[in-house]
């Protein structure tokens, strides 16, 4: 059983019972379900209280039963709503610690409802691309106002009970209970002193009107316009809720309804719902089961202050674990420091930091310019240059200087963790944990697993990637990884559309048209062109057969190195990040046409798209095909968190299957006759090519 129930006196508790959240599944329903039936056949029972086990009341719909046969099958959320309504018995909702989604509608059914104070309240659909589907839109304007409701609605951010508590003439809570450890006495208090109360007060019987009426809401539209580009979903908010206002209660379940399963079928839903999986999904490894004993982290070293240094010691920093950065140079750290100073002075000074917080993260560092200082620290996270041998160096003085059960990890974003884990002689004790730039902002960290890297070390890096606020993905060692691996074919593609036509700029503007953060030549220049620079040479001599446009090489011989020297692709003016065209650029890309002979063509928006997206599909192909990745979804994650990929549109592989494998694979046949493209690379991994002819999907 997933929901309980026991009799206290005249009193029946139904407590739903399904960790960690309390989720309304099929079994849980059920088990309410009956547990309501028994309480209103027994004579001896004059009220009804339900509440939640553990650290919620209810978070609402089960995210394993999400999208499945199950989430409707009877007792439906609506079903049980109509119950608790109808029940000749008063139902009292005790509510404490969550209560969201679903569980606050179910809440709303019942005739009264009591309080924890700390409890997030809250309708969150909206996030995963829908509105509530169960009498969110229509019960909770008519307990808390239009427009608390509206806005509640909209953002699907939670808010604290006491705070609603708070609201003048607010009808959500009939009563707060003075702490989570009183409620349940309390909770009976108030079912006995209403045990006899008839008729029984519904939520669906308040009145609900908006003084402006129309203008209200048209001012609402405007404001949810302007704030949810690309998601249909806020506006349907604002639809269903003035619907409540100007419709019968049964009506505007009905426009509830029908609004809430249309927006089930579109592609911006469906994408969201994936990353709500997908995002819970990451975390779980397949051979580290989640009771793996952890190692113990209370303090991390860095290794290097530079930009990507400083950026990785604020993360802990931010989480309150105590950091000691290494340089080599006293002038280093400094710098170093300072930047952290002046990052975290700009948040004060927009109000995003209060100063005793900064003050005291900026206590919890320390600073060394001697590797034996470091021998207590129980992680510690080199941030040095990218080269085999500065590794090297550095991971044979973490060797000698660390303590037993430490963990050694490199922030190399390309480079081979396993050859990296050789130079110890704890090869067990080493990972990868590479942060994206800058790493106190983006929110993606890719884990890698060495050949030899321990369970338990896996285990304590994602929990520890949790503890500072960042989304983790498991890889596994090859070069570039998941994320890195994959956008060289991104940005091939985007060489190879130069050489037949295309600008930079027509390029980047078709791509972010499509809903990226940014195309790949800004990205280039953001990164630095000197870095794609340095890997095209080691290809040139590790992959022979690895096909370039030269443009990108003519575009750094003139020292065109992007962002940090002014001028890359673009052009950009000192304190501002704005591309400007550049018809030096164009010129040079023209010239190198002409010496090549190729005759320029026009390039449609949509094969840019495809090519620049397909590219990094049939790449996760074959990622998910030798392991690299253990799931597609996790590929997504990598492509939303840290490459700027739409989030409406679910990721690359997401993406692909919204469109179809097959059509995937017959676009990819057709690029693969472009005798300016890479033939070779066009081939459908195995694993794409399988589906497709199975008519199946990655996710």
């Amino acid at each position: 059983m997933t929901a309980d129930y026991k009799v206290h006196g005249d009193v029946a508790v139904i407590t739903l019972n399904n960790p960690p959240v309390n989720g309304l599944g099929l079994a849980t329903r059920l088990a309410f379900a009956a547990g309501l039936n028994q309480a209103n056949a027994d004579a001896a029972v004059k009220a009804i209280v339900i509440t939640g086990a553990g650290k919620a009341f209810s978070g609402g719909a089960d995210i394993k039963e999400f999208g499945s046969p199950k989430a409707v099958q009877e007792p439906n959320l609506l079903s049980l709503i109509l119950a608790c309504e109808n029940s000749s018995k008063p139902v009292v909702a005790a509510i404490h610690s969550v209560c969201m989604g679903g569980g606050l509608e179910l809440s709303l059914g019942c005739h009264y409802r009591i309080a924890a104070p700390g409890c997030s309240v809250a309708l969150p659909e909206v996030k995963l691309g829908l509105i509530p589907g169960a009498g969110g839109t229509q019960r909770l304007p008519r307990v808390l106002g239009v427009e608390v409701a509206l806005n509640m609605i909209v953002s699907g951010e939670p808010i604290k009970s006491e705070m609603l508590a708070m609201l003048p003439g607010q009808k959500l809570f009939d009563k707060m209970a003075a702490s989570t450890e009183t409620l349940m006495d309390e909770a009976f208090a108030l079912a006995r002193e209403k045990a006899d109360q008839r008729p029984l007060p519904l939520v669906r019987n308040l009145p609900c009107k908006h003084p402006l009426g129309d203008a209200y809401f048209q001012f609402a539209r405007n404001m949810v316009k302007g704030m949810s580009k690309n998601f249909p979903a806020p506006a349907k908010c604002v639809d269903a809720v003035e619907a409540a206002t100007k419709q019968k209660f049964d009506a505007g379940m009905v426009t509830e309804r029908e609004t809430f399963m249309a927006l089930m079928l579109t592609p911006e839903s469906k994408a969201l719902r994936h990353i709500f999986v997908a995002d819970r999904a990451a975390s779980k490894i397949p051979d580290v089961p989640a009771d793996t004993a952890q190692r113990v982290i209370k303090s991390v070293a860095v290794i290097g202050a530079g930009t990507m240094g400083g950026g990785i010691s604020m993360n802990f920093l931010n989480a309150g674990i105590p950091v000691k950065i290494l340089e080599m140079k006293q002038e280093a750290l400094d710098k170093g420091i300072g930047i952290m100073r002046k990052n975290y002075e700009s948040q004060v000074k927009k109000g995003k930091l209060k100063q005793d917080k900064y003050e005291q993260r900026m206590a919890l560092l320390s600073t060394t310019l001697s590797y034996d200082d470091l021998k207590d620290a129980d992680m510690v996270i080199e941030a040095v240059f990218e080269e085999m041998g500065v590794k090297e160096k550095v991971f044979k003085e973490l060797d000698r200087v660390m303590k037993p059960g430490a963990i050694l990890a490199s922030n190399t974003s390309t480079l081979d963790v396993n050859k990296i884990a050789s130079f110890t002689a704890r090869p067990q004790d080493v990972v990868g944990l590479h942060f994206f730039s800058p790493a106190n902002v983006m929110k993606l960290l890719e884990v890698v697993r060495g050949e030899k890297t321990a369970k338990d070390v896996m285990a304590t890096v994602m929990a520890v990637g949790k503890k500072i606020k960042k989304t983790s993905v498991v890889s596994g060692v090859c070069d570039g990884f998941i994320g890195n691996r994959m956008v060289e074919q991104y940005g091939r593609q985007g060489g190879f559309l130069l050489d037949e036509g295309c600008t930079p700029a027509q390029v980047d503007k078709a791509i972010e048209k499509f809903g990226f953060a940014m195309g790949p030549f800004r990205m280039g220049d953001l990164a630095g062109n000197d870095i794609g620079w340095a890997i095209r040479k080691r290809r040139s001599v590790e992959r022979a057969d690895m096909k370039y446009s030269k443009t990108a090489d003519l575009l750094c011989e003139k020292g065109r190195f992007g962002q940090k020297v002014g001028m890359g692709w673009y052009d950009y003016l000192a304190g501002k990040r704005d591309a400007v065209p550049n018809a030096e650029v164009v010129t040079m890309i023209e010239d190198y046409r002409a010496s090549k002979g190729i005759k320029p063509r026009k390039v449609s928006d949509e094969e840019i798209v495809q090519r620049l997206v397909f590219a990094l599909v049939n790449e996760g192909a074959r990622i998910l095909e030798e392991g690299i990745a253990s799931k597609a979804s996790d590929i997504d994650m990598v492509y939303l968190m840290g490459y700027g990929f739409p989030i409406y549109r679910g990721g690359p592989m997401n993406y692909a299957d919204q469109v179809g494998l097959f059509n995937v694979v017959q676009s990819m046949k057709k690029f693969a006759q472009n005798p300016l493209d890479d033939a070779k690379f066009w081939e459908p991994a195995p694993l794409l090519a399988k589906l497709a002819a199975e008519g199946k999907t990655f996710n």
